[in-house]
């Protein structure tokens, strides 16, 4: 007991009282903090008993940086062990992190720090999606360059991360606006260009006219206006660069069914790539029997039957008659709207080499997203009635059998086969001469990436008078961005401007040449940067294919619902490409999908106006808010937070007033991760999680004052009621240690894993001090409690472990009681626990009181219905229950406990 006293103090004056008698009390009093003074045993080697404020300043002061040095770094790679990658969607630094960052962030943490205490081999990594149109704008307003904006905005996220204690694997940092990744992102592009997945056209885009650039049509919202500016969007031509993406439609779409549920997103993503039961075939147009050099892509619906095409229908809209095509005139000579019109333009279908002519419809819009379709009379009534009426002939090419079957007719080599087999055999022989023949959707459109901007990843392209188009060599890139000195936003592209960069020699044949002024989406840099954490300093390629093949697939993706469209259908594309590159092993790139919903707040608006307010502007001293200065009622709404709606809350200032480790504990307990939080600090989520921590608090402070009481524990003084009460407590913590797991691995509800732990603190809290002495079970259960409750609140988990770990008499040998708890293994279920007794004895109550027990077989005794069945057709039910009207059942599964509230 000396020993023990000299190294651990407690403070509190009661106990001063309760103790002084004891042996060793002199010494122990000496080292002890009589007072107010707040101290934390694992500063000063003293106990503070109460887990007041400037107590959890102090923990999470001393914890902040400690927390996080156990995870490993890229050199401790073991491919030996079981891996965890987990990753949440990586951030634009706009300058400062919102609720929704720190929400998204806290998830992964959390699930970082639970794998790792499972023995896996986890990365959480963290970087910055920085190029795009802010950083630009900013340039524009403040005549800051767009690269020391962007960093000086990272820094300062960075050192908000850190303040707010998230863990990250910092040596994998990835930033896409530095050359060391956008080289990368260069070199990917030159690799889907040289695979025939990268081409040049015309197009009628999206013009943003305030931030003049070219918008993707999903950058467009349902007003017309564009996502980032407000702007009203216009129509422009203008020679654009696209990534075939509708040649993977397909496996995209079949890729789904090799996916876990993702909360409704694969319905999403199933939605957006539709039925891909057709295709595009190339064709080459001639006009006055001459060949224009113009490929038209051109869509099927029934492509086993092309043989029997009769024409190519375009749209009255499409590009060859409004942009700056030579065969524009050919084709607007014919043109008489609302009529379907023959035109002098012919096409050749490169794998048929039949030549039929080119009809401008008289629609204004085919199905989907098509132009331009080929008509095929043999399965097309509607194809049948165009062709008649221009008088076009064509040849039937489908034969059905009496038995039903559907044959080929007159079409070349494929005459004989079945529709199945010839449909097959075309889609093979297209696609291997490269001329279409990849099944896709009428939704779907090629995936359009330039950017007339600077702040962007330069397009690796070089234009050469001789050569023609030229992708920049891999051993050349990357493609730099050049220093440019004022960014005006107006007019071309800032990189047209800037002379000694544009200018430059073709790679083939050192002629005059000059480079690619547009730069790329930025959703191509997101598109692939998950490869890139896995080998983040590689200067030889993109990513080691061994460490890819290691990590990947990404475990657990974390992110908002709004990317689950777009990014998901881009960032599967490039990861399909890369697999079919033999780059990497796994063509999905995310196992599970956890969607994250928004974090939502009061705002108040003038009725009228819409105006939103301020809160100094809102009176709240009535029943209902008013104008402070004209009491006009207001419109109170829940909306996501916003600047521009005064609904904002600034995380560090939580942080600030309740601590890191209740803010994380509100932010998992407030909601399932995938629905909305309606923040407010005056519910019972908040004040929830603060009387939790200090009942845990209170628990370690008791199990310190028995322990500490000078007398031995001896579990064999335990009576037999004693001993079966800790059999309970033993149950109970393998039931939770179940339960909680199960719900931080199969649907991350953090907030029913907080309420388990919160029920077996209630537990262990009306345990009597002769069972904290004596019984090994309630130091098991406490430890355990300790740890689950380690990756959600690691700070103040860390120093009741502390507290906890240096007290003295252990009885529990299996804890590495000199480790802190992030270091420990994550409890398991004890195997005795998985034996249990087929048959349940469940306490029966009637209105609160005890009647008895009825025998409950295991398999049943969580289904409350069954249960209560086989109560009522017991004998105690029978002499109970019979005759009673049964106002409510209650069922507790962790008591075995069932109590029936009559009339």
């Amino acid at each position: 007991m000396q020993a023990a006293c000299n190294s651990f103090a407690i403070c509190s004056l009661s106990l001063k009282k309760q103790l002084s008698s004891r042996v060793g009390f002199k010494k122990w009093e000496r080292k002890a903090a009589w007072g107010s003074i707040r101290a934390i045993w694992s500063e000063t080697g003293i106990w503070e008993r109460y887990y007041a404020a400037e107590t959890r300043k102090k923990v999470e002061k001393w914890w902040r940086s400690k927390v996080n040095v156990h995870f490993c770094k890229t050199s401790d790679f073991d491919p030996s062990r079981p891996k965890f990658y987990v990753l949440s969607m990586f951030p634009y630094p706009s300058g400062k992190l919102h609720m929704g960052h720190v929400r998204v962030y806290t998830i992964s943490d959390t699930i970082a720090r639970f794998q790792r205490m499972r023995g896996m081999q986890v990365i959480n990594p963290m970087g910055w999606d920085a190029f795009g149109l802010p950083a630009e704008n900013a340039a524009i307003e403040r005549d800051l360059h767009p690269e020391n904006w962007t960093q000086s905005n990272i820094q300062h996220m960075r050192s908000q991360l850190d303040r707010l204690g998230l863990w990250f694997d910092w040596d994998r940092e990835i930033t896409t606006c530095l050359p060391d990744y956008y080289k990368w992102s260069q070199y990917l592009f030159v690799k889907l260009y040289e695979s025939g997945l990268v081409y040049q056209k015309e197009a009628l885009v999206n013009w943003d006219p305030v931030d003049q650039t070219v918008l993707a049509n999903e950058q467009v919202d349902e007003q017309g206006c564009s996502w980032r500016s407000g702007a009203k969007v216009e129509q422009k031509y203008l020679k654009q660069w696209f990534i075939k993406t509708t040649a993977y439609a397909k496996a995209l779409q079949d890729g789904l069914a090799d996916l876990p549920q993702w909360y409704g997103v694969k319905a999403m993503q199933a939605n957006w790539i539709g039925d891909c039961s057709g295709c595009y075939y190339d064709f080459m147009l001639k006009a006055n029997g001459k060949v224009t050099g113009e490929i038209l892509p051109a869509y099927a619906f029934t492509p086993e039957a092309i043989y029997g095409a009769s024409h190519l229908s375009i749209l009255p809209t499409h590009r060859l008659l409004h942009g700056n095509s030579n065969l524009k005139d050919n084709l607007l000579k014919d043109f008489i709207s609302g009529r379907d019109c023959l035109t002098s333009v012919t096409a050749v279908n490169l794998l048929t080499n039949q030549e039929i002519p080119v009809v401008i419809s008289a629609k204004s819009e085919f199905e989907g997203y098509l132009d331009t379709t080929i008509g095929i009379p043999s399965t097309s009534p509607e194809d049948a009635e165009v062709a008649r009426s221009l008088n076009l002939s064509f040849t039937e090419v489908m034969e059905t059998l009496s038995d039903g079957t559907e044959k080929l007719i007159n079409s070349g080599e494929y005459t004989g086969l079945t529709r199945e087999d010839a449909f097959n055999a075309i889609m093979q022989k297209t696609r291997s001469k490269g001329i279409g023949g990849h099944l896709t959707s009428v939704k779907l459109r090629d995936w359009l990436i330039s950017r007339q901007r600077y702040w962007g990843t330069p397009i690796p392209i070089i234009h050469c008078p001789s050569c023609g188009i030229v992708p920049v060599p891999l051993d050349h890139l990357p493609v730099v961005l050049p220093s440019v000195a004022a960014f005006t936003g107006k007019g071309s592209s800032p990189l047209a401007t800037v002379s000694e960069w544009i200018n430059c020699r073709c790679p083939r044949c050192q002629g005059a040449a000059k480079r690619e002024t547009d730069t790329m989406d930025t959703f191509v840099d997101s598109a692939w940067y998950y490869f890139r954490y896995t080998d983040p300093q590689n200067l030889q390629r993109p990513f080691d294919r061994a460490l890819a093949d290691y990590w990947m697939p990404v475990d657990l993706y974390i992110g908002g619902r709004e990317h689950a469209v777009m990014h998901l259908y881009y960032a599967r594309f490039f990861s399909h490409f890369c697999n079919n590159e033999k780059m990497v092993k796994h063509r999905e790139p995310f196992h599970k999908l956890l969607v994250q919903g928004l974090i939502k707040a009061k705002t108040f608006k003038l009725g009228l106006a819409g105006q939103y307010l301020k809160k100094e502007e809102v009176d709240f001293s009535g029943s209902e808010p008013v104008h402070a200065v004209t009491k006009e009622k207001l419109q109170v709404t829940w909306e996501k937070m916003s600047k521009s709606k005064h609904n904002g809350v600034d995380p560090e200032e939580v942080v600030h007033e309740y601590g890191i480790d209740t803010a994380r504990l509100y932010i998992l307990f407030a909601a399932p991760p995938e629905q909305e939080i309606l923040w407010d600090v005056r519910t019972d989520a908040l004040t929830g999680v603060l009387r939790w921590q200090t009942r845990v608090w209170s628990l370690i402070t008791k199990f310190i004052d028995v322990r500490n009481s000078g007398i031995a524990p001896a579990p064999h003084l335990l009576s037999e009621k004693e001993k079966a009460a800790a059999k309970k407590i033993w149950e109970h913590k393998n039931f939770c240690v179940s339960e909680v797991t199960t719900l931080f691995t199969k649907d991350y509800l953090f907030n029913a894993a907080i309420s388990r732990l919160m029920s077996l603190s209630n537990i262990l809290s009306q345990t009597p001090e002769r069972l904290i002495l004596h019984c090994a079970e309630f130091e098991d259960v406490l430890a355990a409690l300790c740890i689950m409750l380690a990756p959600m609140a690691p700070h103040i988990a860390s120093e009741l472990w502390k507290g906890m770990a240096h007290a003295p008499n252990k009885l529990c040998t299996s804890y590495k009681w000199n480790a802190d708890v992030l270091l420990q293994s994550w409890p398991s279920v004890d195997p005795e626990y998985l034996q249990q007794p087929d048959i349940i004895q469940m306490l029966v109550m009637i209105n609160n009181k005890k009647c008895g027990t009825v025998g409950v077989p295991q398999q049943v005794a969580q289904d409350a219905e069954e249960v209560q069945k086989l109560v009522l057709q017991s004998e105690l039910g029978s002499k109970h229950l019979h005759g009673q009207t049964i106002k409510k059942t209650f069922l507790s599964t962790r008591a075995s406990l069932i109590n029936f509230l009559l009339e």
